[in-house]
């Protein structure tokens, strides 16, 4: 179906990790028909037979999911959540390129940057599936919350006011509410940006430097969200809402935050090698030295995240990157944005 239509009653997510059937279990609940795919047949089987995920134990699998592995019947869904981790999006979206309707929405849910392109999630759809509508889902959002009917808010985002405010309505529901939005630029901006500050809250955290430290690192943190956003166009608006600073404040309070977790590892010694060696995946690992090099490339100040970005290169431990960044100059704070 077209997205002219503005009717989104069958939607498509690509990815059955945790936040994938959280959203398929949340969507299900709002009365629409939904399929979970799976990248891998065995995980589609396991799933199909005890319906639960492994990634949410507890929490069953809605009956109105159908689960199958990934195919190119997903490209015939009035829209199409891909569920996968940032670097991994462009192959999980090329691989529905040639059964893709055109018109059809393509929503990311992941919160990052690609490494190897300097490309943004929506750009990342675009270029691989040009017949797509690119949009952007982000916001203050756990995945066990949003599975077990916590109440949640997050944004999403498309180019055009009238898919976006339909594919709100289509997705969410009483617990699960969605505000809409045309800064698809801002939202997938400020979903990167907030992972790499919150492995250096987690760093904070885990080297036990206390709560006045985190609040401060927090503030200044949001401070460098502010002014990469205005560099790269996203409006104020969407960095001191939900996407922007409502994450920024879950992200960065939370052991459920995987950057977070990461970052507390890493404040107590461990090297980011064994940090994230058994561990689940910190994005904000692949989008630090890519936010830092873009914000170089505007001249923007980004001095956490720069430091998140030496310690994962091994350029700076934690304890040179804390002398650093305490030993910068004294400045006014209405000089930033």
């Amino acid at each position: 179906m077209s997205a002219t239509s503005h009717s989104f009653d069958h939607i498509a997510v690509m990815g059955a990790g945790a936040w994938g059937t959280a959203l398929a279990n949340v969507i299900a609940r709002a009365g629409r028909s939904v399929l979970l795919a799976t990248r891998d047949r065995a995980t589609a089987e396991v799933l199909v037979e005890r319906r639960e995920s492994p990634r949410l134990p507890g929490i069953r699998i809605e009956e109105r999911v159908g689960i199958v592995p990934a195919g190119p019947q997903i490209g015939s869904y009035d829209a199409i959540l891909l569920a996968v981790p940032a670097q991994q999006l462009r192959a999980a979206a090329g691989e529905i390129a040639t059964s893709l309707h055109p018109g059809t929405p393509v929503v990311a849910c992941a919160k990052g940057i690609e490494r190897a392109t300097q490309s943004f999630m929506s750009e990342v759809i675009a270029q691989t599936l040009p017949r797509a509508i690119p949009a952007i889902l982000s916001g203050p959002s756990f995945a066990t919350d949003v599975a077990s009917g916590l109440p949640t808010a997050v944004t999403l985002a498309a180019g055009e006011e009238m898919i976006a405010a339909s594919l709100a309505a289509a997705l969410g529901s009483p617990t699960f509410r969605l505000y809409h939005s045309t800064d698809v630029r801002g939202v997938e901006l400020a979903g990167a940006a907030k992972n790499v500050l919150a492995i250096a809250a987690g760093i904070v955290a885990g080297r036990g430097l206390g709560a006045s430290a985190a609040a401060a690192l927090v503030t200044r943190g949001f401070a460098e969200l502010l002014r990469f956003g205005s560099a790269y166009g996203a409006r104020p608006a969407t960095l001191t809402g939900l996407a922007g600073l409502g994450d920024l404040i879950l992200t960065c309070s939370s052991n459920q935050s995987r950057n977070y977790s990461f970052g507390i590892a890493l404040g107590k010694g461990q090297t980011p090698e064994r940090a994230v060696a058994g561990g689940q995946l910190a994005e904000g690992m692949f989008t630090a030295p890519v936010l830092v090099e873009m914000a170089r490339a505007r001249n923007v100040d980004m001095p956490i995240s720069s430091a998140v970005a030496d310690i994962l290169a091994h350029r700076m431990t934690v304890k040179g990157a804390i002398e650093k960044l305490l030993s910068r100059p004294f400045r006014a704070e209405i000089e930033d944005p």
